[in-house]
């Protein structure tokens, strides 16, 4: 590597939360091991679904609200790289920038935050907190008398509105608690056939302008490939559903060797319908595995039901 400031440089841009600061932190250092002479300097943003918190995230534009202000700050040449949760990340990103490089998958599943007992223990009509409309719906399959409310904000204050006693539990990602060392409160970790995962829940993903050789270079050592094709799947069959925050969509993938299976699932708000289905191929497949699940699910009636969550 070069010596001058410029070559030796890169700057992560990332939100101010305590998890994009620790998956922002976690790159930077991997990097700079990894890389002796580099030097890696964090951009903290404030995006606007950090600003606006009052609002259930499907009534003000979804997904996209985590990253648009991370994305601007790279295509405006003040930022090198952006880290994400793939979870947070919209089907479609701006044509100059892309991202090649995943890292490996943590825990992917959901999990309860409440008293000991998990889900079962929850008193007759409990009030449990989740902003995610995929996880509303499918815990209202599993217990039909629990009042859902919208809850938002970053892991620190959700748990923070637990424990003042707003609700009797919160669901979140066991990701994000495991990587901040938060896991303490978890009751209940839901086995994906109780609740599917988002798409790229569990993930960080690296996203950069196209064709930054030295960027690209410098983070391709962070590569995980089940990750990286587990996602391609679980990516295809959102795009397949052009699903974002405001309907109810789940997809998770998991590799066996070289077989890779993925599952999808779109549930009725109410978790009265749920259409699922299931694929399994090759892993050189993902993507065409992704949308194939896309396929079945549209053929079963998930279009009826995303156009009717749609106008709702």
């Amino acid at each position: 590597m070069t010596t001058s400031s410029h070559s030796s440089l890169v700057r992560i841009a990332t939100r101010g939360s305590q998890l994009a600061l620790w998956q922002a932190e976690h790159v930077k250092a991997r990097l700079e091991a990894a890389h002796p002479g580099l030097k890696v300097e964090l951009l903290i943003l404030k995006t606007t679904g950090d600003r606006i918190l009052d609002t259930p995230l499907a009534k003000i534009g979804g997904k996209g609200l985590f990253v648009k202000e991370l994305e601007q700050a790279m295509l405006a040449g003040e930022a090198d790289l952006a880290v994400h949760s793939m979870k947070d990340v919209p089907v479609e990103l701006p044509a100059e920038l892309h991202i090649p490089v995943v890292l490996t998958r943590e825990d992917p599943r959901d999990c309860l935050v409440s008293p000991p007992g998990g889900l079962a223990a929850l008193p007759q009509g409990a009030v449990v907190g989740t902003s995610s409309l995929r996880r509303r719906s499918q815990l209202a399959l599993l217990r039909p008398d629990l009042e859902l409310r919208d809850l938002r904000g970053n892991v620190t204050t959700r748990l923070q509105k637990l424990a003042d006693g707003d609700f009797a539990g919160i669901v979140l990602a066991h990701a994000g608690l495991k990587r901040l060392g938060l896991t303490g409160g978890i009751s209940q970790s839901f086995a994906p056939t109780q609740m599917l995962p988002a798409i790229g829940q569990g993930i960080i993903g690296l996203e950069c302008r196209r064709g930054d050789a030295r960027v690209e270079g410098l983070i391709e050592m962070l590569r995980d490939a089940d990750a990286t094709d587990a996602l391609a799947a679980e990516r295809a069959l959102n795009a397949r559903l052009q699903g974002g925050c405001q309907v109810p969509i789940a997809g998770h993938a998991t590799l066996t060797g070289e077989t890779l299976q993925i599952e999808g699932l779109v549930a009725s708000l109410d978790g009265r319908q749920v259409i699922r289905a299931v694929r399994r191929g090759r892993r050189q497949e993902a993507a065409s595995l992704g949308t194939a699940v896309g396929d079945a699910l549209l053929a079963d009636g998930a279009a009826a039901l995303l156009a009717a969550i749609g106008a709702h």
